[in-house]
């Protein structure tokens, strides 16, 4: 009988890393779906029993170095070695520069780019004996600058750039790197990052007018959302594919999106469009 392949996700508490997990153990993978908040397991053991897999939970932040290097050591003990990993942990953040402090920044940037950094460090000796591969959920955002989105942009830009420069060295050691790039998901992201709307708004001093339009528009881009077991097929295609793009839109509208950024080279089309985003 063949071994499983080993996989490791992280953020698999709710929408795409759990169906991210779910999906890669239905199709044959041995998941170990992390997550920070043990007492959050409960929709992701609930949708592995309904789906009739198996799940090896285990408790990570990504943010704690150690912890990071302790469960992919004890991964790679318990299973003989690691196959590929998911870094799907990250948290928004809504806010401009003048509203946000210095360490809302530095916490944005180490859960959505300092974690994926550690993270993929850890794993690389053993998907180089794997010949293995690393796959990140990047954003839209990570190729587009957004309105009041200027710390978490920031971060993703720096997700991109990462593994941009990586994806060759990594790829000349055996190893293939995949950014995958959502847009709009219908996830609890979008609620985590505007926690609370008239706080938010209360807080924004000069900006309030052009964050009410922000956030209006945002609102209506999630109405249309794509489902998270749409992005999870796409993550899951980047595990299995036999030579995936470095780059993988999941949705006819993130390739339009993206596409825009990439043809821009004055940033005048980008500036345009998102500049009508907070037009009160």
């Amino acid at each position: 009988m063949t071994t499983p392949r080993t996989l490791v996700v992280t953020g698999t508490s709710s929408g795409i890393g759990l169906s991210t997990a779910v999906l890669a153990a239905q199709s044959g993978w041995q998941v170990v779906a992390a997550l920070r908040d043990p007492s959050r397991a409960n929709a992701l053991r609930d949708r592995a029993e309904k789906e009739g897999v198996a799940l090896d939970v285990r408790a990570l932040d990504v943010t704690r170095t150690d912890d990071v290097d302790a469960l992919v050591a004890d991964v790679v003990e318990t299973y003989g070695g690691l196959d590929a990993v998911v870094n799907n942990a990250g948290a928004g953040l809504v806010g401009t520069v003048e509203t946000l402090t210095l360490d809302d920044f530095r916490r944005c940037m180490e859960v959505n780019f300092f974690a994926v950094v550690a993270v993929s460090k850890a794993a690389l000796p053993h998907l180089r004996a794997s010949r293995g591969r690393l796959v990140t959920v990047s954003s839209v955002g990570g190729i587009v600058g957004q309105p009041f989105n200027e710390a978490y942009c920031a971060a993703k830009f720096a997700v991109e750039g990462f593994l941009e420069s990586l994806h060759p060295v990594a790829a000349a050691a055996g190893v293939g790197v995949v950014v995958v790039e959502p847009g709009a998901v219908a996830t609890s992201f979008a609620g985590t990052a505007v926690s609370d709307r008239d706080a938010l708004l209360a807080g924004a001093g000069p900006y309030a007018d052009s964050l009410r339009a922000y956030l209006a528009r945002t609102a209506g881009a999630f109405a249309n959302a794509q489902e998270a077991d749409g992005v999870g097929a796409v993550i899951l295609d980047a595990l299995e594919s036999s030579a995936p793009a470095f780059r993988v839109q999941t949705s006819p509208t993130a390739s339009a999106f993206v596409g825009m950024k990439l043809a821009d080279l004055d940033g005048s089309t980008v500036t345009t469009a998102t500049r009508s985003w907070i037009d009160a």
